[in-house]
């Protein structure tokens, strides 16, 4: 007996773990703020985001390299077709000449000691450029959010046509059986039957229909955000807060600010460059002839000094860069202003389109109950063989598109909303 149970225990465990799976599928739910997320870390082009902060940290790494001692090894061998020679001949004097061919190496250690600030310049203007590359990353990755909105609540408005096509088959279902009764006893015509067995099929088709797009749709928006989604998934229908008054906070107008802030750095930079340099040298060597140009030995010699530089003219140069720099911040100007201009034209047109899919919606709200009191009429004579199942359907096929209008209007009306708010900069905030 405790041996039948164990066997029954095990087969029932099996069967648990083998129906797992499939149980965890059919429960996979995401949302639309999920979907945002995913697709700004699994999008290829957030990797950039790490690989520009590693480029950044290399690049300010060597500019502080620019602070250090530079030493340089050079090397020299030379043969010459003549040298330096003593045009008279002293008495009791001899002065042999330099060799003609000479050999020399030398260490040269040069130490920055003041370049008017042109170091920390120049690395602001590198970090102000990094930040710029960020911020282009990050707009690129905000412009996807439209993107996935849209398909994301296109599932949705499949997902809750579903949901009316299955209520509408269930009642379908319950007239055939009264239908199939009343043929059953002869109050009916067989072909009343027949009509409803249509629609049934139709519906079959319209389900094959829904589930091939949603399908479809649900693999664009897997490769977008990076994480696969199986045709069961519950998507969680959004809330939206509408704020019309809330200042835009597009992520461009701060890529605007950041590319003036670059040109700043970049006219600091100029103006520094025009400052004097002071740097200390030494230099180390051994070679044939050595600083002595009369000694025809190897001998080792050195020599150290500071050295200024200085360039006071450059032929206005500095002065037309800086100009052109400031012609390069009117256009990025000119680029702030026309983005806002076009952002507030197409905030005017959702503004609009919200404004007549809620009228709409009014008028399907007010619609639906009228249809509702027509069908109710309708099962009644068809009931009683007043008319026949093809009257019924059209009435009844009318109650469903007037519902599947609202739930198209609604759809509609919460990826308008959104979109307004990602247009506006402002959605999850």
């Amino acid at each position: 007996m405790k041996k039948f149970k164990f066997i029954g225990l095990f087969k029932s465990t099996f069967l648990f773990l083998l129906f797992l799976p499939m149980t965890l599928m059919a429960q996979q739910s995401i949302t639309l703020d999920e979907c945002f997320d995913l697709v700004s870390k699994n999008y290829p082009l957030a990797r950039q985001s790490d690989l520009l902060q590693n480029q950044l940290q290399l690049d300010m790494e060597a500019l502080e390299k620019g602070k250090l001692p530079q030493l340089d090894v050079n090397a020299q061998a030379s043969y010459q077709s003549d040298v330096t020679s003593l045009p008279i001949q002293l008495p009791n004097v001899t002065i042999d000449p330099p060799n003609k061919d000479q050999y020399r190496a030398t260490l040269d250690v040069n130490q920055l000691i003041y370049n008017g600030g042109q170091i920390n310049a120049l690395a602001k203007v590198t970090e102000a450029k990094g930040k710029v590359g960020q911020q282009e990353v990050v707009v690129n990755l905000y412009q996807l959010k439209n993107q996935v909105n849209q398909l994301y609540l296109s599932v949705l408005l499949l997902q809750e046509n579903r949901t009316l096509l299955n209520a509408k088959e269930k009642q379908l279902m319950t007239r055939l059986d009264e239908v199939n009764s009343g043929v059953k006893f002869g109050m009916l015509l067989p072909s009343s039957a027949d009509a409803l067995e249509v629609e049934l099929l139709k519906i079959k088709q319209n389900y094959a229909e829904l589930d091939h797009s949603k399908a479809g749709l649900l693999d664009r928006l897997s490769l977008l955000i990076g994480k696969d989604l199986n045709n069961n998934v519950a998507l969680q229908r959004p809330e939206v807060v509408m704020d019309i008054d809330t200042d835009p906070n597009r992520p461009e107008l701060t890529l605007f600010e950041l590319q003036k802030e670059q040109v700043q750095f970049s006219t600091e930079l100029l103006s520094k460059s025009k400052l004097p340099k002071l740097s200390a040298f030494a230099l180390g060597g051994y070679g044939n002839p050595g600083l002595n140009m009369l000694d025809n030995s190897f001998n080792t010699f050195y020599m150290t000094g500071l050295r200024l530089n200085w360039n006071v003219f450059d032929w206005n140069k500095n002065k037309t860069e800086k100009q052109s720099l400031q012609i390069n911040k009117e256009i990025i100007n000119t680029q702030k202003e026309t983005f806002e201009l076009n952002n507030n034209v197409e905030l005017t047109a959702l503004l609009s389109e919200i404004n007549k899919i809620t009228e709409l919606i009014s008028y399907d709200e007010a619609i639906i109950p009228l249809r509702e009191k027509m069908v109710k009429t309708a099962e009644s004579q068809l009931k009683n063989g007043v008319i026949t199942s093809s009257a019924y359907i059209t009435e009844f096929t009318n109650l469903y598109e007037a519902k599947n209008n609202l739930a198209l209007h609604k759809t509609q009306m919460l990826l308008t909303q959104i979109q307004y708010q990602i247009s506006k900069g402002t959605y999850g905030q």
